[in-house]
């Protein structure tokens, strides 16, 4: 089987509650649509998010979000300077990069930056349908695009959650959930709460607030459309 899971935001904890909750085996894949890192509140967990990854190895397709790029970015800042100016550096604005330092060498860190500049910005794949994966929005395979535009969306991210991509279904993450109200569409599942997509049926939403206080983790099986929460 074949799952997309929305943004984990340093939850590792309902990241392994879902593997879990969906049997997660052998022969299945997950893709994962970026931010990984930042949040969590009392839950966060950023260590074993970036463990959970690796160990899912090529099981699992993990994209790059916004939140990623920032925290590989301030690590390759902390990391170029002198020791004398680390302790006056501006701290990251997130908890992740504090996180880390606790349970991480310079050397480790090091690595994790490499390891999300390898994160890809978009996937596609095909089995019944043709499907698109990206943070933020995604694009027709054959344009090029800035990797703003996956990270991030553009001013055509209204068009895009109305409209999506002809000929393909899109997955994306970034905007949660329970904004998108206002949009012509439907919440699989709980009002405000849940999956959403658009009225065309080819753009799903799936940042269901899992960096936040009562927010969830959502997860969606592409050959069955069986919804999963943690």
């Amino acid at each position: 089987m074949h799952y997309v899971i929305g943004d984990v935001h340093n939850n590792n904890r309902k990241l392994q509650n879902m593997l879990k909750q969906i049997s997660f085996g052998q022969d299945d894949h997950v893709y994962i649509l970026g931010d990984l890192f930042d949040r969590g509140g009392d839950d966060a967990d950023p260590v074993g998010v970036y463990l959970t990854i690796l160990k899912l190895g090529e099981q699992c397709t993990a994209l790059r979000g916004n939140h990623d790029h920032w925290l590989a970015d301030y690590i390759h800042q902390y990391d170029s300077l002198s020791e004398g100016e680390k302790p006056s550096c501006t701290p990251y604005m997130y908890n992740s990069f504090y996180l880390l330092q606790q349970r991480l060498t310079p050397a480790e860190l090091h690595q994790l930056e490499e390891f999300i500049r390898s994160l890809p910005l978009h996937a596609e794949l095909e089995l019944d349908k043709k499907y698109l994966f990206a943070h933020a929005m995604t694009s027709s395979p054959d344009k090029w695009r800035k990797a703003g535009y996956f990270l991030m969306g553009d001013w055509y991210y209204d068009q895009f959650v109305m409209e999506g991509i002809p000929g393909y279904i899109s997955f994306c993450g970034h905007e949660p959930t329970s904004n998108l109200s206002a949009f012509p569409g439907d919440y699989c599942d709980e009002q405000g709460a849940s999956i959403w997509h658009n009225a065309a049926g080819n753009v799903y939403m799936m940042d269901c607030g899992c960096g936040f206080t009562g927010g969830r983790l959502a997860c969606m099986c592409l050959e069955t459309g069986e919804r999963f929460y943690e």
